[in-house]
């Protein structure tokens, strides 16, 4: 008996000391005090002067059409909207304490973007989203694709800040295998098992116009386009061509200069060869090089101003949640444009395709720092607001940014490039596991769909949700607040901030301290978890504000 009751005190002893050391860890999420600062923003006045010209574009599309601009949204606002587009979770209560220690006068974006660049998370999150258009989401065949590794890749480049031009070059024309030359995974992937040999050209051609140059060709694979657009069957498939002589062999994907591309055109009875052709800009082509090379060069030739435009329509649905234009894949090639996309497209391609400089200069225009809330609180955004970008759009978050919202809410540290593998481990399976279950949108990332009811049973019902708010001291950040929180005041503003990135408005305020007032032990306990679990059914959690 008395060594079973030494374990017991042992393990109470073990479970007190944890709690304690956690508690000195947590105070100082507390009390703003001295956390640790932001990095310093250096000015940059071509930036300032780049912004200012995007800026204008749309306050003169405003003022023609007589659209009033929401008030400018508060720095947690833009903070969260920045951490959920950048890195798919929403800021840690220790990130907030950060920002709210910025002097007065600094700009929260731009300290915030510095803060998200200088974390691998942003270019790993990045990377799966551009993977998305590049690739798709699909496994692929086994042998000769590694989805993993090529995203993995994407991440490096975009970590280095490397330009964006050069990444599109390397992966059109990319040659080796698919394990040891990542992007060569951008051509394997459509290897048919069991059809025909090597890379499908069709769904090349298909796929480069859309992810690179926001072209839609593929309907004209069989047909001209019939609703009088200027694109043609041919343009498909001598686009096509480029890609014929890439085969696939024990040493990856190479070019074999004597294949050629043939095809059977709509109305004709037999096949022919088809010369690898641009359906436009055919003065930007290099004479020179294989034909992917050339290929390559002229989809990011400066010149070429689709490539920049379908970057800046991509980036803008990333950083907003729906795009400039809409499907994000389908734009005009020759007009008309809304208002921004030219300016932004042009200080891309100024930039030698520097995509940070792009992701800053929107998240640094008028548009991104809109409310998406009225002035008068009694009102509420009109359509005619959020289709001129004069309110920042609601926009449903996405299966893995619900579950990074999730996740983070429960772990007030960042869960960021330094956690322990461990941690980022549970977090990679039970990110996995939600998605599943709540439904990948796969390609179609910017459908703007809201919350089914399978989806909101989720939220309520589901095994992260509860394994992440249940009275748990070591594990989850309901109970240590709810234990380490100097009052009941703080308590409930933290866990605000840790869900929603917000103070609580003074009637939820005073509602939860009244719910709180008097309770102890694990009556506390139950009571502050179910705080957290409504926090994370609202509405407002799951979607981008």
């Amino acid at each position: 008996m008395s060594f079973s009751l030494l374990r017991a005190f042992l393990r109470l002893s073990f479970l007190g000391a944890i709690v304690v050391v956690s508690g000195m860890l947590l105070w100082r999420h507390f009390d703003s005090g001295r956390p640790a600062p932001l990095p310093a923003v250096k000015p940059d006045p071509a930036l300032s002067i780049a912004v200012a010209k995007v800026d204008a574009a749309f306050r003169a599309s405003w003022s023609a059409a007589a659209v009033e601009p929401s008030p400018e949204a508060d720095a947690l606002t833009l903070a969260r909207r920045l951490s959920l587009a950048l890195t798919g979770a929403p800021p840690s209560l220790e990130e907030i304490r950060r920002l709210e220690a910025l002097p007065e006068g600094a700009d929260p974006v731009a300290a915030w973007l510095d803060h998200l660049f200088s974390d691998r998370r942003s270019a790993d999150y990045l990377a799966e989203r551009f993977a998305r258009a590049f690739v798709g989401v699909e496994t692929g065949p086994f042998l000769v694709y590694r989805r993993r590794r090529l995203v993995t890749w994407l991440a490096d480049q975009i970590e280095v800040n490397r330009p964006y031009d050069e990444v599109v070059r390397d992966l059109v024309a990319a040659e080796g295998l698919w394990t040891t030359r990542p992007e060569t995974n951008f051509l394997t992937v459509t290897v048919v098992e069991g059809g025909k040999e090597g890379p499908d050209e069709m769904k090349l051609a298909g796929r480069t116009a859309r992810a690179f140059l926001g072209l839609s060709l593929d309907c004209m694979q069989c047909h001209d386009d019939m609703f009088g657009d200027r694109w043609k069957q041919a343009d498909f498939h001598q686009l096509a061509a480029f890609f014929a002589p890439a085969e696939l062999n024990l040493t990856g994907i190479h070019d074999d200069s004597k294949k050629s591309y043939e095809t059977r055109y709509l109305g004709e009875k037999a096949s022919v060869e088809v010369p690898p052709l641009v359906p436009y800009g055919r003065e930007l082509m290099p004479r020179a090089g294989k034909p992917r090379e050339q290929l390559a060069a002229w989809i990011t030739h400066p010149g070429n101003t689709p490539f920049a435009r379908a970057a800046v329509n991509r980036v803008w649905a990333v950083l907003f949640g729906k795009p400039l234009i809409d499907p994000v894949d389908n734009l005009p090639i020759e007009g008309p444009f809304p208002p921004g996309l030219e300016e932004l497209a042009r200080e891309f391609t100024v930039s030698g395709h520097d995509l940070r400089h792009l992701i800053r200069l929107i998240a640094l225009s008028d548009p991104f720092r809109r409310a998406s809330r009225s002035a008068d609180p009694d009102k509420a955004t009109t359509p005619e607001q959020e289709a001129a970008w004069a309110a920042f759009p609601l926009t449903p978050l996405r299966p893995e940014q619900v579950a990074g919202s999730v996740i983070q809410a429960s772990t007030l540290p960042a869960l960021d490039s330094d956690t322990h593998i461990l941690q980022k481990l549970r977090r990679f399976g039970e990110t996995r596991d939600f998605v599943k279950r709540y439904g990948d949108p796969g390609e179609e990332e910017f459908a703007g769909e809201s919350g089914t009811i399978p989806q909101r049973l989720l939220l309520m019902n589901g095994k992260l949700v509860r394994e992440r708010t249940e009275p748990n001291p070591i594990m989850n950040a309901s109970t240590r607040l709810a234990k380490v929180a100097p009052s009941d005041e703080t308590a409930v503003r933290a866990a605000f901030l840790a869900s929603l990135t917000r103070h609580p408005e003074p009637a939820e305020l005073g509602h939860f301290t009244g719910v709180l007032a008097g309770l102890k032990g694990k009556d506390r306990d139950e009571a502050f978890t179910d705080l957290c679990w409504t926090l994370i059914n609202t509405t407002e959690f799951s979607w981008n504000r």
